[in-house]
């Protein structure tokens, strides 16, 4: 299904600020709310959908790299699933109650009852920055890579819990387990009733009377873990993409943080990258290009025969429709543009400096008296012409 624009969904325009996002996504917020909206499964996707569109235009990179791809840039197919399309209500009311100020969030505007209680227990764990090089070859075709990282997970002593064993764990008494108090709150809508994190448990609706001594009580501790993430074909350079729930997992079994990688172009043999084009220069001597020949020339996924017209000038721009790289947006295919260079031998024999002397004045290897053939003008605005 296509997704709506970002900034259609909020209602603002694409040179909007930070502070006027920032109130358009809490009007929204708060009328889509499923606390005013029970069992209303339109106003919740409203509410996720409009959560999406904060979470991208909210955050500089990602705004930067959404107004460049569009989706592709910052959605799931990009990465192999960030939270774009896919945020659950617990992500939404973790990361996005301080837009509504004051301590309650979210819930200093509406009420916890109608069995929607949010506690603060499971804190998110960090994200995790890498970088990925990728060859051209790769980018072409779209590849799944292996990579070995350092990362927070749970604790292997106590499992998560942070505590030194089951009988250091006790339910808290001014919660009883639940993690959260209901308080009488007035705002401007009125008396509201509201739910809060428990002040003595901080939300965790437990108590530790002995931490673990494996991780001293946080729950978690450093380690290696292979991680398989699918890479797209036709990414480029400086391309984030993000794996949800693949960076460090949260304090005291809290859900983990995102992935985040860099995509890094590696410098390739002969190949040439611009945009969704890839350029490579074709060196032939002076016989090839004025008898005219065929050449094998490498291409991103193999090889590809072409043909030289005899009289073939230097700076001739030979077209492999299709043998670019995709696009991360559409389904069009950029070209392999091949770049026709006459190769000037540094060595001569006697007998080869001979042939030429005698091949110097003869008319048909003389260019005409035509400045721009000599000088070969308007190669490059013929190449510039192809990119547009």
């Amino acid at each position: 299904m296509t997704k709506r624009d970002y900034y259609e969904i909020l209602g603002v325009d694409k040179t909007a600020d930070k502070t006027t996002i920032k109130k358009a996504y809490r009007k929204m917020a708060m009328q889509y709310h499923p606390d005013r909206n029970p069992d209303n499964p339109e106003a919740e996707a409203k509410f996720k959908e409009a959560a999406e569109a904060y979470d991208v235009l909210s955050d500089e990179d990602k705004r930067a790299r959404y107004d460049r791809f569009g989706h592709a840039g910052v959605n799931g197919q990009a990465g192999g699933g960030g939270h774009a399309g896919g945020f659950t209500m617990e992500d939404i009311f973790s990361q996005f109650g301080d837009v509504f100020g004051g301590g309650g969030g979210f819930e200093s505007f509406f009420g916890g009852g109608g069995g929607r209680p949010r506690s603060n227990a499971a804190k998110r764990g960090s994200n995790l920055h890498i970088r990925v090089e990728l060859s051209l070859e790769e980018i072409a075709k779209g590849i799944t890579k292996k990579i070995k990282v350092k990362k927070d997970i749970s604790c292997s002593v106590c499992h998560g819990s942070g505590a030194k064993d089951a009988n250091s764990i006790s339910t808290c008494s001014t919660c009883h387990g639940s993690g959260y108090v209901k308080q009488i709150r007035s705002t401007f809508l009125g008396q509201m009733q509201t739910t809060v994190a428990c002040p003595s448990c901080k939300g965790a609706g437990k108590t530790i009377a002995a931490k673990c001594g494996g991780c001293h009580g946080s729950g978690t501790q450093k380690d290696f873990e292979i991680i398989s993430i699918d890479i797209p074909a036709g990414v480029s350079d400086d391309m984030q993409l993000s794996m949800r729930g693949k960076g460090n997992v949260g304090p005291n079994n809290g859900p983990s943080g995102d992935l985040l990688m860099t995509i890094k172009e590696k410098p390739h043999e002969f190949f040439r990258r611009e945009g969704n084009h890839v350029i490579y220069d074709l060196h032939l001597n002076y016989a090839d290009v004025a008898l005219g020949t065929s050449v094998e020339v490498p291409t991103l996924t193999g090889k590809a025969k072409i043909k030289i017209e005899p009289g073939t000038p230097a700076g001739k721009i030979l077209r492999l429709r299709g043998k670019g790289f995709p696009s991360v947006q559409s389904y069009e295919t950029g070209d392999e543009l091949v770049v026709v260079n006459i190769w000037s031998p540094q060595k001569l024999t006697r007998e080869e400096k001979d042939l030429l002397k005698k091949m110097q004045n003869m008319p048909n290897f003389n260019p005409p008296n035509d400045s721009k053939a000599k000088s070969g003008a308007g190669f490059f605005d013929k190449l510039e012409n192809l990119f547009r």
